[in-house]
Parts: structure tokens; C-alpha cells; sequence
């Protein structure tokens, strides 16, 4: 369906449509009901993942909704389409090294228990920042999700920060190292939500990763 310029064009308008936010869930007995396929984002903090998210939905301030003061540590779901097709759902930053304990464990049962328990869960997206590739936290991320069964895209972002021969270099190791892990999927995708790179071919995949 990637290659379909019809399907392609399809992703454009649904996520030009109507998006909003729905709700913030801190605990798995807030979550909204399992009846729209869900699309989830993983990062670590500061990787541009509010960014990514506005540059998706064409919109400027989406994300900030989830950055205001006491959501930073809750699953924040956006509902794209009229009637809705996708959900989208911004996961806590990860940055563990600088977080209390007590917040790092927080994280991860809330996190642990979304990714093994939501059927309607098609991909969760693990973002990276092309300038710096893999780190040991993000590792961890793609363990816990081969773990859950959970399939994911590693996305790069910031893509333009670096040059392509750099950028060319760090997608090969980085898709080498993804390959090892089970629940990987084997496209990765490079972004920039300053150019626009890559946003047009995430958006796709998406759509068809909602439609599995």
C-alpha cells in the first residue's frame, strides 16, 4: 500500500482532518475503550517526539497538551478522523538516568502493562535521534517491546541536523541492530519535522499499520 499513490493520498487527508485529544490516562483503568486501532509513540526525552507529532497532523501545538504540568508521566491519546480511524497515543519520554526511582518504576508499569495487555495496540514507533543512534534506554524500549510482542518502526529523527553520508551510516548500523530484535519491523524511516522529510512516508505507513 506504500507504493499506492491513491492510499498515500488517503494518509494525507486523514491526518489534515480532524484531530483531537481525548483524554490522559496515569493509570491503565483510565484508558478509553479498545475500539479504534491504536498507534503509540516511544522516546526518550528531548528526542523530538512532540515535534514528530504535530508534523504528522499538520498541526503546531497538538503535543503540547501533553506537556503541560502532571501529564508528563500519563499516556495521552488523540483521536485522528471523523468519525475516528487512528488513535494516536504519546507515551512518557524515557530518560531514566536523571529520573527519581520512584518515577522510573512508575514508567515502566504503566508502560509494561499498556504494551502487553492493548489488543488494539498496531505499532508503536520508537524514535531516535539521528545524531546520537541507538543508546543502551532505547535498547531497553525495543526489549520491552519484543518482550509484549509488540511490533515497532525505529524512526530517526532530526535527520536534517546531520549529513546524508552521516545519516546513511547511522541507518545502516541502526537497521543491522534492529534486525536482531524479534519484534522489529524492517522499515525504518528518517525524519525531519523542520523539512518534512520522511513525514509523508511515516503517515502512510501508519494507516496501513492501523488497517492490519
Amino acid at each position: 500500500m506504500e507504493d499506492d499513490p491513491d492510499f498515500a493520498e488517503g494518509a494525507r487527508r486523514l491526518f489534515a482532518g480532524p484531530i483531537e485529544f481525548l483524554k490522559s490516562a496515569p493509570e491503565l483503568k483510565f484508558l478509553p475503550d479498545a475500539t479504534v486501532p491504536e498507534i503509540a509513540f516511544a522516546g526518550r526525552s528531548n528526542v523530538g517526539k512532540s515535534s514528530l507529532l504535530n508534523a504528522l497532523t499538520n498541526r503546531k501545538t497538538l503535543a503540547r497538551t501533553s506537556n503541560t504540568p502532571g501529564r508528563t508521566q500519563e499516556l495521552n491519546f488523540f483521536d485522528v478522523g471523523k468519525p475516528v480511524k487512528i488513535r494516536l497515543v504519546d507515551m512518557p519520554g524515557y530518560g531514566f538516568a536523571e529520573a527519581p526511582k520512584d518515577m522510573v518504576q512508575r514508567w515502566r508499569v504503566l508502560i509494561n502493562d499498556y504494551l502487553r495487555g492493548r489488543q488494539v495496540l498496531k505499532r508503536t514507533l520508537v524514535l531516535v535521534d539521528a545524531r546520537h543512534g541507538l543508546k543502551d534506554v532505547d535498547r531497553e524500549v525495543m526489549t520491552m517491546l519484543d518482550k509484549a510482542a509488540v511490533s515497532y518502526n525505529v524512526v530517526l529523527t532530526k535527520a536534517d541536523k546531520i549529513k546524508a553520508s552521516a545519516l546513511d551510516a547511522t541507518l545502516d548500523w541502526v537497521r543491522l541492530e534492529a534486525a536482531k530484535h524479534p519484534a522489529s519491523h524492517p522499515i525504518l524511516f528518517a525524519t525531519s519535522s523542520e523539512t518534512g522529510m520522511g513525514i509523508a512516508e511515516l503517515r502512510t505507513a501508519l494507516l496501513e499499520a492501523a488497517l492490519i
